[in-house]
């Protein structure tokens, strides 16, 4: 194996251990190789100033100023009470803003004595508001002169790289670490094959990694960016087709359901017909059953587009072919209602005798955590004898103690809270893998989809059934009108007069004790209250706006098996409005309600409004959304909340949801590690990057599975195995 050696070179031994530390602790850099891949995350230009304008706040920022004016004040405090107390305020200025920066005691006289008008330096600390002002206190700072040799040297570049920053190491720290160790970036291997990037004019990687740490024009930062963009992309898609590769090599046992079996009468009594997606997908889903290797297939549909039903006959066809079926739910309340549903759906064909028994039926169970232990006892035995066809669950499935009969499809809800180690803990309970069928009902922009489930086939349920009625969504900006917000409440009435039911989703529980060292966002004037509370609203509506309305609360502390006593209330129509935290954001099924009001819907994410937007309106009867809000009308926060309010494609709804957060979260949530592997790719942006880079990937796969002929490529991608902590390669 050909190892890099320069660049394995542990950051203590170049760099001394001091430093090496902080890079370890707070920004995660090890080798040289790491500090290389650091990479800046803007320019600035000798002259051209930052906009002291739009400083962000409580963010730690790196700005090139000039010095406008410098005090020195004395004051008297407990430490001088003499009015000894010494205060250095010095002004900056970049032609576009001002910028107090504050020194004080000990610490005023060096910048006292080298901070005078006219100075330029690079500024470096947290922004805080002090009197109604923006100010830096204690800034760390590095004067900008033409005259000592190192300055020259390091600032000679028109261009000064800004790095993603720590308080403990400003970005020109960073940027001499890099000095001193960027002649090693002549040893790095290149994990793309020669053929491909000349093929497509991509610059050598020692070139990209100077010119993105040394740029002399704009067009060497251009050159470095795209030629590292595609090392990322490539890297993982390689990862990715050489877990496909594998899991297709797998063995597995073909299921194909009996001619007049359990889902045969199972169709004949559905009182209704399925759409044309769902035959559609679940043609893919049996035609991939039928084959002696696993299905990963992701599933991905709208909320109410029937996703359950699909999964549910994929089960049914499976335990048809003599194996079983598992189904795992993120939280016991969704396995509760998942059970209740399936056995619903399935009538006595859920209390089956035996497994194959002329009754045509199978047992149904469920298995999570708080089961008692007689009932648990009971379920294992099912399991273990295969009198259980279908078993639904929490993670608990997962558990060394759970043993299945024969396990032939594992039926995953809501993916990005389900790793990888899980998937490959369920993979060892069948006799040979099992079937894997992954669902999620927040819809997935196709890039995110091919970064993120690249090892999984996808297919999408687009269509809503038959029957489903429209949601209209609105904005109610109560501090702009309050009069809005109390015909919000008045609408919640009218439904309830008409027969239906409301949710009330809060942000928060209401009984945790405050955090004071939370961040506040500073875009939030409505921060000066905390988030709307599900125990203080549900009291107050009661008693006011809602009185002599049924009101109860549901949220995530309860006990479970309060909490199944209160969605059975509202399912059989004895409550009449829910007051709750986003536990019923996913597969909770009460067709009956019709109205659902957020409150301070802004604390929301996009995805998670319309996930939350889709309980409403699953009945015969018209849905309505209320999103409640304080903010301002022209916040970030009003126009997010008027693209939820604009449109009910969910795909759209995550096109702008990724665009406003930073694809680090949409990643990170969806898998571990994913996040620390791309520093370079955005997601959205660079879609036709992936998409190549994708199918590059699956043809240096299938030529060369083991990479013989890319030592390169191998070293990079031991590199990104490594960092997202995945021994895939290994589970097969």
């Amino acid at each position: 194996m050909d190892l890099v050696p320069a660049l394995e070179e542990p950051l203590k031994k170049v760099l001394g251990p001091a430093t090496a530390k902080v890079m370890a602790e707070h920004l995660g850099l090890h080798t040289v190789g790491d500090l290389l891949h650091h990479y800046p995350r803007r320019y600035e230009e000798r002259g051209q100033l930052t906009h002291l304008a739009d400083l962000p706040m409580d963010e730690h920022v790196t700005v090139v100023a000039m010095v406008a004016d410098a005090r020195l004040h004395t004051f008297a405090s407990s430490k001088a009470p003499r009015g000894k107390g010494q205060r250095l305020e010095v002004t900056i200025t970049d032609g576009s803003g001002r910028l107090q920066l504050v020194f004080f005691g000990h610490g005023v006289h060096k910048p006292h004595k080298e901070l005078l008008p006219g100075t330029r330096a690079m500024f470096a600390g947290k922004v805080s508001v002090f009197n109604r002002r923006l100010q830096l206190a204690h800034p760390a700072y590095e004067l900008l002169r033409g005259d000592a040799e190192e300055t020259v040297e390091t600032w000679a570049g028109a261009l000064i790289p800004i790095y993603p920053a720590t308080a403990k190491l400003e970005s020109w720290k960073i940027g001499k670490a890099i000095q001193t160790v960027l002649p090693s970036a002549q040893e790095a291997l290149d994990p793309l094959p020669d053929t491909l990037r000349e093929g497509r004019g991509l610059v050598p990687l020692p070139e990209a990694l100077l010119k993105i740490h040394r740029p002399h024009t704009k067009a060497d930062i251009t050159d470095a960016r795209s030629r590292l963009k595609w090392d990322e992309a490539f890297v993982l898609q390689v990862a990715l087709a050489r877990r496909r590769h594998a899991d297709a090599q797998l063995p597995a046992v073909a299921r194909k359901p009996k001619p007049d079996g359990l889902l045969t009468s199972f169709d004949d009594r559905l009182p209704f017909t399925l759409t044309e997606g769902q035959q559609k997908v679940s043609k893919e889903i049996f035609d991939d059953l039928a084959t002696e290797h696993p299905m990963h297939r992701l599933l991905q549909g709208e909320v109410g587009s029937g996703k359950t039903m699909v999964a549910l006959r994929a089960m049914l066809a499976v335990v048809d072919a003599g194996g079983q079926a598992a189904m795992l739910a993120p939280t016991e309340v969704l396995a509760q209602q998942h059970h209740r549903s399936v056995v619903e759906m399935m009538g006595e064909l859920a209390e089956g005798g035996m497994l194959g028994g002329a009754d045509q039926g199978t047992k149904v169970v469920l298995l999570t955590g708080s089961m008692g232990a007689a009932a648990r006892r009971q379920a294992l035995l099912d399991l273990v004898t295969g009198e259980a066809g279908i078993v639904i669950g929490t993670h608990a499935l997962i558990e060394d103690k759970v043993r299945f009969h024969d396990l032939g499809l594992v039926v995953v809800d809501e993916q990005h809270r389900f790793g990888v180690e899980q998937r490959d803990a369920l993979r060892g309970k069948g006799k040979q893998p099992p079937h894997l069928l992954v669902m999620t009902a927040t819809p997935i922009p196709r890039t995110v989809a091919m970064t993120v489930f690249g090892d999984l086939e996808t297919s999408v349920l687009d269509q809503l059934p038959a029957g489903r009625s429209p949601i209209a969504s609105h904005v109610v900006p109560a501090a702009d009108k309050p009069h809005f917000l109390a015909r919000a409440w008045e609408r919640v009435r009218e439904e309830v007069g008409k027969g239906h039911q409301a949710y009330v989703v809060c942000p928060r529980i209401g009984d945790e004790e405050e955090d004071p060292k939370k961040k506040k966002s500073p875009e939030d004037e409505a921060e000066k209250r905390p988030p709307l509370a599900v125990l203080d609203m549900a009291d107050q509506l009661a008693k006011g706006p809602l009185q002599g309305l049924g009101v109860e609360v549901l949220h995530g502390r309860m006990h479970p098996d309060d909490k199944d006593a209160v969605m059975r209330r509202f399912a059989a129509g004895e409550t009449h409005v829910l007051v709750a935290t986003t536990v019923i954001e996913v597969g909770v099924n009460v067709p009956n309600a019709t109205a659902m009001v957020i409150m301070d819907a802004d604390r929301f994410g996009v995805s998670q409004l319309h996930q939350l937007r889709g309980r409403v309106g699953r009945g015969s009867a018209p849905g309505l959304c209320l999103l409640v809000t304080e903010m301002p009308e022209a916040s970030p926060a009003r126009q997010r909340l008027n693209a939820v309010a604009a449109t009910l494609d969910g795909f759209e709804l995550s096109r702008i949801d990724l665009e406003q957060r930073r694809e680090g979260d949409v990643l990170g949530q969806a898998q571990s590690g994913a996040r620390t592997s791309l520093r370079m790719l955005a997601v959205i942006e660079d879609e036709e990057i992936i998409a190549e880079a994708r199918d590059e990937a699956a043809a240096v796969v299938a030529a060369d599975p083991e990479l013989t002929a890319l030592p390169g490529l191998r070293t990079a991608l031991e590199a990104l195995l490594d960092e997202e902590r995945e021994q895939y390669l290994e589970k097969g």
